[in-house]
């Protein structure tokens, strides 16, 4: 995973991306963040790309499906901030 602007021509895909950030920090302790962020998403046959870190999770989803995508999220509750 890389910035498109440094993949080199011959290895680059035409996809574009859409990045959502869980805002963290959440607690170590709490369990299910994620899951209830992408079960909306899996539902909806949304394809997703996800990294983790400590206290921030991002979801990645093609350009292509980000209305789908924001239209599952926010029927799921979700509150999406721009």
């Amino acid at each position: 995973m890389c910035l498109l602007e440094i993949v080199p021509e011959k290895l680059q895909e035409k996809t574009q991306w859409t990045c959502f950030k869980l805002e963290g920090p959440f607690s170590f302790s709490l369990v299910g963040v994620l899951h209830s962020f992408i079960t909306p998403l899996a539902e909806a046959e949304i394809p997703i790309f996800t990294i983790s870190t400590y206290d921030t999770d991002y979801v990645l989803v093609k350009d292509v499906d980000t209305e789908r995508a924001l239209d599952a999220l926010q029927r799921a509750g979700h509150q999406l901030i721009s």
